[in-house]
This record gives structure tokens, C-alpha cells and sequence, in this order.
């Protein structure tokens, strides 16, 4: 199973970036999925959560401003930033419960990571 991420870039203070996450391979399902972000330095944060039935969580911090959700026929998650600030600068993991059907246990994948960098 392979998650795969796209959609980070520049973007200036204010502006929108949206994020997606496809996951690939032996899937039976994917419970929760989620986006985690990592600034040099410091250890790695939750951003946002969602389950296979759509309920949401999101840090305090992008409360507002990011919209997680997922399409679950595709396997892929979003996750839409608005209102971009610098303090968001990072790089994005996706994150995936996924449960294959080699013994149909869930696993916890992760994404390659996607540069966000937010200009003032």
C-alpha cells in the first residue's frame, strides 16, 4: 500500500492551497485518514482527522481556515487551506488507517510529504 501526495507550493499570506492524498494497493478499506504537518526542529502535529463516515477534527491552530474530507470510492483524502499564514509553513503528511486483504488488520502509511510554504 502506497499513499501518494500532491498539491504543495508557494503562496503568499492569505492565499489557498488544496492537498490531496490517493492511496494505493491491497485496500479493503481505509478507516481514518488524516494530515499531519512538521516544521524543521520539531516534532511532527496533527492537523486534521477524518473517519471513513466523514466525521471531522481539526487542531485548534487551522480551525476556520482548513477543510479536511475524502472521497472514500477513491481512496484519497483533501485537505483545502484557506487564509494561509506564514506559521503554517511545513511540510504535509498524509496519514492513513488502511486494512489490506492480506490479514485484514489496520496498519497505520504515510504519505512522502508535500512542501507548504506561506509568504508575509
Amino acid at each position: 500500500v502506497q499513499l501518494q501526495a500532491f498539491g504543495g507550493g508557494l503562496v503568499q499570506a492569505g492565499g489557498s492551497l488544496r492537498l490531496s492524498c490517493a492511496a494505493s494497493g491491497n485496500i479493503f478499506r481505509i478507516n481514518v485518514m488524516a494530515w499531519y504537518r512538521q516544521i524543521p526542529g520539531k516534532q511532527r502535529e496533527l492537523v486534521a482527522t477524518i473517519t471513513s463516515l466523514g466525521r471531522t477534527n481539526y487542531a485548534d491552530s487551522v480551525k476556520g481556515r482548513f477543510t479536511i474530507s475524502r472521497d472514500n470510492a477513491k481512496n484519497t483524502v483533501y485537505l483545502q487551506m484557506n487564509s494561509l499564514k506564514p506559521e503554517d509553513t511545513a511540510v504535509y503528511y498524509c496519514n492513513a488507517e488502511v486494512v489490506t486483504y492480506s490479514d485484514y488488520s489496520s496498519v497505520p502509511k504515510w504519505g512522502q510529504g508535500t512542501q507548504v510554504t506561506v509568504s508575509s
